[in-house]
C-alpha cells in the first residue's frame, strides 16, 4: 500500500500572511504575499501559477539574502515538482531549502522541509530509512513549537512509511490516541489520512469488518471535500480500497474503485499540469544556473584576491623570517646575559642565605633578650612588692602611707609593662595557645570591675555592669585571656573618663548549634577619640591622650586586646566621638556543649583545706626573695628552712625530710633543673615547685622534662602558691 503523505505547505499559506509586523521592510512583505499566492495555486492545481510565484519569491528573497524566505520558496519548488513531475529534483529543492533553513533559527521552516524530504523519500520508495528518519527530526522541531497540527501530520507520515515496509506494529504506536486530537482539531485531510491508514492496518490483521468500516469513513469525508488538492488523498484512497476487495476477493467492488483510481488519477495528473511543471521548473532551473555562473565569478574573483593576498604573505613570511632571524640573534644575546645574571643571583641568594642565617641568630639573640630581661626585671620585683607587703602588714600605721602605695604602685605598673612587653612578643611570635577551660562569664566579669573599681573611685566615675540573663552559667574558652581582654578595655575606659560613666553589657549575639556569640561592649562618655585616630588606637606603641597627672601605660593594651581577640577567632569594632565618648564592641564565640563542660568540670582543681602543716625546703639563692618567701610560708604556717644553692640542697634532703620543694631555676653553680634531676637520682619523690621569673611558657618543657611537679611565676599571691603546695603534697601522700 502506498497511502498519500500529508504536506505541511498549508502552513506556509497560513503563516506567511502573518509573518512580518508592519515596522518590517516592505520588500519582505512583498515576498511573503509570493510565497502565500504560490502556496493558494499549488492547493487549486495551479501548479504552473504557483512555481512562477515561487520563482519570483525564490529571486527576491536572495536579493536580500533572507534565508528563512529562501527555505519558504524552495519548499513551495520541491511541492510542485513531487506533486507533478520529477521527485529527485524535488529531494533536491527540499534538501537546499533545508540548507538555508539550518543557517536560521526558525524552528517552524526546519520543520516542514524535514517532513516533505521525509514524504518524497517514502512516498516514492527511494529510501524508507532515510525518510522515516527525517520524519522523526520533524516530530521533534513539532514538539518542541508544540504545534499539535504537525505533530499530528508528521504520527500519520510516520505510521504510513512503517506500513509500507510492513512493519505494522511499529507504526501503529504512533497513530494511538490520535483519533480524538484529530476530531477535535477538525482537520479533514487527518482524518481522511487516519482512518485510511486504520483501514490498511486492520486489512493486515484479517479483521476486515473494521478495515471495511475505516475505509468507508475515509470515503465519506473524500465527499465533503472542496479543496483540488486533497482530490490527490481521495485517488490513492481508491486504490487502496480496490485492493482491499481484491484482497477479500470482492472482485467486483475491487474493479469498481480501481476504475475510480484510474479516472481521478488521469483528472489531476493529466499531461498539460505535467508539462506545465516542466516548463516553469526549467525556467527556475535556469536561474539556478545562473546563480551558480554568478557564484562561480565571484569565486574567480576571490581567488584573484587570494593570489594577491598570497604574494602579500609571501612578503610577510619574508618579513617575519627577517625578524625571527634577529629574534634568534636576541635570543643568543639574551642568553649569554642570563647567565651571567645567573651567576649574579648566585652570589646574591648566598649572600641572602648569609643575612637570613644572621637574621635568625638576631631572632634567638631576640627570644634571649627578653627572657633575661623579663627574668632581670621580674625577680627584684618580687622583692619590691614582698618587702611592700611585710612592712605593711609589720607597721601597721603605714597602710595609709601616700609613699608605701606609690612604691607598690609603681611596682606593679613596672611589672605590667614587663608583662605587656613580653605578650606583644609571644604574640607576634605565635607562642600564645588558648588554654580552655569551663568558666562563668558572669563571675568574671564581676571580678574585673571589682578589681578596677579603685580606678573608677578615683576619676570619679560610676562603673555599671548588665549581662544576659540568658547566657549559660558556664562555657567553655580561656578564661584568662578573657579576662585581660576585659580589664584592657574596662581600665581604659575609666581612665580617660572623668566624673562620667562607664557601662559594660554583655549580651547574646546569635547562637549556632552549641556555640554561643557573646557580644560585649565597654561603653563611657569620656573624652572620645577622633576619627582620623581611631584605627591607629591598635597599633603597637601609640598613645593618642596623654595627660601629665594620668597613668601613661605602655600604648601596648588595645594592640593586645586586639590580637587576643584574634586568637578566639573574634571581632573588635570601636566607635567614638570626641568629647561624646567610645564604645569598644568585642564578639567572640564560646562552646557549651554540656559533653565538654562536663569533662572540664571534672578536671578543675578543688580547693584544699589546710588540714596539716607541709614542711618546706626553699633553694633561693637572691637574699631579698628569701626574706619575701619565707615571710609568705611562715604567715601561713608552713615550717620551711632555706638554702641557697643547689649542693646544699642536696646535702640537706639526705639529712632531713621535707614535704615539698620551691626551686628557684636560675642560680648559680647548678641551676634549678639539674639540681632537680640529682634529687630523683637519689630517689626522692616530693613534689618539686619551680619558683622562678621566667616565663611559663618559655621554661613549661624543661620543667617537666627534669620531672618537676608544678611552675610559679614571680611575683605571685601568696594563696596561688600555698594552693599549690596543699594539692602537690595532698596528692604525694
Amino acid at each position: 500500500m502506498t497511502n498519500k503523505p500529508l504536506r505541511t505547505f498549508l502552513l506556509v499559506l497560513l503563516s506567511s500572511q502573518f509573518a512580518f509586523a508592519q515596522t518590517e521592510e516592505m520588500t519582505r512583505k512583498e515576498i511573503s504575499k509570493m510565497i502565500a499566492k504560490a502556496s493558494n495555486h499549488m492547493l487549486n492545481l495551479e501548479c504552473e501559477k504557483s512555481l512562477i510565484a515561487a520563482k519570483n519569491a525564490l529571486n527576491e528573497a536572495y536579493q536580500i539574502n533572507d534565508k528563512v524566505l529562501i527555505a519558504k520558496a524552495y519548499n513551495i519548488i520541491g511541492l510542485n515538482h513531487e506533486e507533478f513531475s520529477d521527485f529527485k529534483k524535488a529531494v533536491q529543492y527540499y534538501e537546499k531549502g533545508l540548507r538555508y533553513a539550518n543557517q536560521t533559527n526558525n524552528d517552524t521552516i526546519k520543520d516542514w522541509l524535514h517532513n516533505n524530504l521525509a514524504s518524497a523519500y517514502c512516498y516514492h520508495k527511494l529510501d524508507f530509512e532515510k525518510g522515516i528518519e527525517h520524519y522523526k527530526i520533524g516530530l521533534y522541531y513539532s514538539e518542541k513549537l508544540k504545534d499539535s497540527t504537525e505533530i499530528i501530520y508528521t504520527r500519520l507520515n510516520i505510521a504510513s512509511a512503517y506500513f509500507e515496509i510492513k512493519k505494522y506494529e511499529e507504526g501503529f504506536k504512533y497513530l494511538v490516541g490520535l483519533e480524538k486530537q484529530i476530531q477535535k482539531g477538525n482537520a479533514l485531510e487527518a482524518q481522511i489520512s487516519l482512518n485510511s491508514l486504520l483501514g490498511s492496518y486492520y486489512t493486515h490483521s484479517n479483521n476486515f469488518v473494521k478495515a471495511e468500516a475505516f475505509y468507508k469513513t475515509a470515503l465519506e469525508l473524500c465527499k465533503k471535500n472542496k479543496v483540488e488538492f486533497l482530490q490527490t488523498n481521495a485517488c490513492d484512497l481508491y486504490k487502496e480500497f480496490s485492493q482491499y476487495y481484491f484482497k477479500i476477493k470482492d472482485f467486483e467492488n475491487a474493479y469498481f474503485y480501481l476504475e475510480k483510481y484510474t479516472a481521478t488519477k488521469e483528472q489531476i495528473y493529466n499531461e498539460e499540469r505535467i508539462n506545465e511543471v516542466k516548463k516553469a521548473g526549467s525556467q527556475i532551473e535556469l536561474d539556478e544556473y545562473k546563480r551558480l555562473v554568478s557564484q562561480i565569478e565571484s569565486e574567480k574573483q576571490l581567488q584573484a584576491r587570494s593570489l594577491q593576498q598570497s604574494r602579500i604573505i609571501v612578503v610577510l613570511f619574508i618579513i617575519t623570517l627577517i625578524f625571527l632571524l634577529l629574534f634568534l640573534f636576541s635570543l643568543y644575546k639574551n642568553n649569554e646575559i642570563r647567565k651571567k645574571i645567573n651567576n649574579e643571583l648566585k652570589i646574591a641568594n648566598k649572600q641572602l642565605k648569609e643575612a637570613k642565617d644572621q637574621a635568625e641568630e638576631v631572632s634567638q639573640l631576640k627570644s634571649q633578650f627578653i627572657s633575661t630581661i623579663s627574668h632581670e626585671l621580674r625577680t627584684p620585683l618580687y622583692g619590691v612588692v614582698g618587702i611592700t607587703d611585710i612592712i605593711t602588714d609589720e607597721h601597721k600605721e603605714l597602710s595609709e602611707s601616700s609613699y608605701l602605695k606609690s612604691l607598690k604602685f609603681s611596682a606593679k605598673y613596672l611589672l605590667s609593662l614587663v608583662n605587656d612587653i613580653l605578650q606583644v612578643y609571644k604574640i607576634d611570635e605565635n607562642k600564645i595557645k588558648l588554654e580552655n577551660s569551663a568558666f562563668n562569664i558572669i563571675e568574671d566579669l564581676h571580678l574585673v570591675t571589682d578589681s578596677l573599681m579603685f580606678l573608677a573611685e578615683k576619676n570619679k566615675n560610676r562603673l555599671l555592669l548588665e549581662v544576659d540573663e540568658d547566657i549559660p552559667p558556664l562555657l567553655i574558652g580561656d578564661r584568662v585571656r578573657l579576662s585581660q581582654i576585659f580589664m584592657n578595655l574596662i581600665g581604659n575606659a575609666l581612665k580617660f573618663t572623668h566624673k562620667g560613666r562607664v557601662k559594660i553589657t554583655a549580651q547574646i549575639e546569635k547562637i549556632e548549634g552549641t556555640i554561643y556569640y557573646i557580644k560585649f561592649e565597654v561603653i563611657d562618655n569620656g573624652i572620645g577619640i577622633a576619627e582620623e585616630d581611631q584605627e591607629k588606637v591598635f597599633e603597637k606603641f601609640v598613645q593618642i591622650e596623654r595627660k601629665e597627672d594620668d597613668y601613661q601605660g605602655t600604648g601596648l593594651g588595645l594592640p593586645i586586646v586586639k590580637q587576643l581577640v584574634t586568637l578566639f577567632n573574634g571581632e573588635i569594632s570601636i566607635k567614638s566621638k570626641e568629647n561624646v565618648g567610645t564604645t569598644m564592641t568585642v564578639v567572640i564565640g564560646f562552646d557549651s556543649d554540656p559533653k565538654q563542660i562536663k569533662y572540664y568540670t571534672d578536671n578543675l582543681e578543688v580547693e584544699y583545706a589546710l588540714e596539716q602543716n607541709y614542711r618546706v625546703l626553699v633553694v633561693e639563692d637572691n637574699k631579698i626573695n628569701q626574706i619575701v618567701t619565707k615571710k609568705i610560708l611562715d604567715d601561713n604556717n608552713f615550717p620551711n628552712v632555706i638554702v641557697d644553692n643547689g649542693f646544699n640542697a642536696l646535702d640537706l634532703l639526705q639529712k632531713e625530710t621535707f614535704d615539698v620543694v620551691l626551686m628557684d631555676i636560675n642560680m648559680p653553680a647548678i641551676n634549678g633543673f639539674e639540681t632537680t634531676k640529682r634529687i630523683r637520682e637519689l630517689g626522692i619523690t616530693i613534689p618539686v615547685i619551680a619558683l622562678t621569673a621566667f616565663d611559663k611558657q618559655e621554661i613549661s618543657e624543661q620543667v617537666y622534662a627534669a620531672d618537676m611537679n608544678g611552675i610559679i611565676i614571680k611575683p605571685f599571691e601568696p594563696k596561688q602558691l600555698c594552693k599549690m603546695i596543699v594539692q602537690l603534697c595532698g596528692t604525694n601522700t
